[in-house]
């Protein structure tokens, strides 16, 4: 981890106008473009045509693909190039963000205001469930990048003041919190809360971990997957679970 190149990186960034560029030009989003220069210094490694799909990094350490969201979109990529070759995916959080908002008529950005919503590392196994069949591969690895950001949203919302339902412009990084890497099944234990009664429901998973039940499935999803945990039995028409022992 390199907070201060990340940091170098980032203000570079904003030295150029996101803003203007983002404003139905934009082909490849701040955070993305960032991310990539971080992980690959060298351009000439990126953006690499192999076979069908083209690799946002192919150099000596593998390939390494930038995903802001959405997993599932990689899967068959993902298929693909860990036929041959070591894969990295790197998936950003927003531990710390701030919100500004773009008038489209005007071009007014908004002063920056702190936003409520803080990523923590549990929220990765809402996208992670949808590849959760890669996880276990020798060639797998994910690393998680913590980041302080801004998102810069539209002014195009449905209510009255034009901001919920509006859609984002760019998300701006602007410093490196932590990194967590994630590159065999073992390192996924450490998610495991250590107070849970066995076996134990999704709710009190849940509240043990501090996320929403809706998370807690799709976690134990992946785990049970994993082998970490497994479903022992049924109460009614909830799964009652246990931690297996580690296999280390």
């Amino acid at each position: 981890m390199d907070k201060l190149r990340f940091l170098e990186l980032c203000e570079q960034t904003a030295e150029t106008d996101p803003v203007r560029d983002s404003i139905g030009t934009l082909g490849e989003k701040t955070l993305h473009a960032v991310l990539k220069a971080y992980f690959e210094p060298n351009s000439g490694n990126r953006e690499i045509k192999l076979g069908r799909y083209v690799a946002d990094i192919a150099g000596e350490n593998g390939i390494i693909e930038i995903q802001t969201r959405h997993l599932y979109r990689l899967r068959s990529k993902l298929e693909a190039f860990l036929e041959f070759c070591d894969v990295t995916v790197v998936y950003p959080l927003c531990a710390e963000k701030y919100v500004r908002w773009l008038d489209m008529d005007t071009g007014e950005l908004s002063p920056r205001r702190r936003s409520p919503k803080r990523a923590k590392p549990h929220d990765i196994f809402s996208e992670l469930v949808n590849i959760k069949y890669v996880l276990d591969n020798p060639r797998f690895t994910f690393c998680a990048v913590l980041i302080e950001a801004e998102d810069i949203r539209y002014l195009n919302g449905r209510s009255k003041d034009k901001k919920k339902g509006s859609s984002r412009c760019d998300r701006v990084p602007l410093s490196l919190i932590d990194e967590l890497w994630l590159r065999s099944p073992d390192d996924y234990r450490q998610f495991l809360p250590s107070s849970l009664p066995e076996p134990f429901t999704v709710l009190q998973y849940a509240k043990a971990c501090g996320i929403s039940s809706d998370l807690a499935r799709s976690e134990l999803n992946v785990l049970c997957y994993l082998g970490h945990t497994e479903v022992t039995q049924k109460q009614g028409s909830k799964n009652l679970y246990r931690i297996l022992p580690s296999k280390g």
